[in-house]
């Protein structure tokens, strides 16, 4: 492959993913590479009937309420 399409993918993977792109320039540093993917807490309001329908859902189905609206969230995020 041309040392030139080589570096135009480089460039497009870093444009897509910066975080890789920050923990390898992090690794450099420090010889420790940092975790990539944090969970963080958020804070908003549900309607409360939906929010029981959708906890006893995900019971019945085996599922984890963040993961389910993690998935839900990408999905919404790539049909924009």
């Amino acid at each position: 492959m041309p040392l030139g399409k080589v570096a135009k993918m480089a460039i497009e993977i870093i444009k897509r993913n910066p975080e890789y792109f920050e923990a390898l320039v992090e690794f450099e540093k420090t010889k420790k590479l940092p975790k990539l993917n944090y969970k963080i807490r958020v804070n908003f309001t549900i309607d409360a009937n939906l929010l029981r329908e959708f906890r006893t859902y995900c019971q019945k189905n085996g599922m984890k309420m963040s993961s389910k609206i993690e998935q839900l969230m990408r999905n919404e995020l790539r049909f924009k």
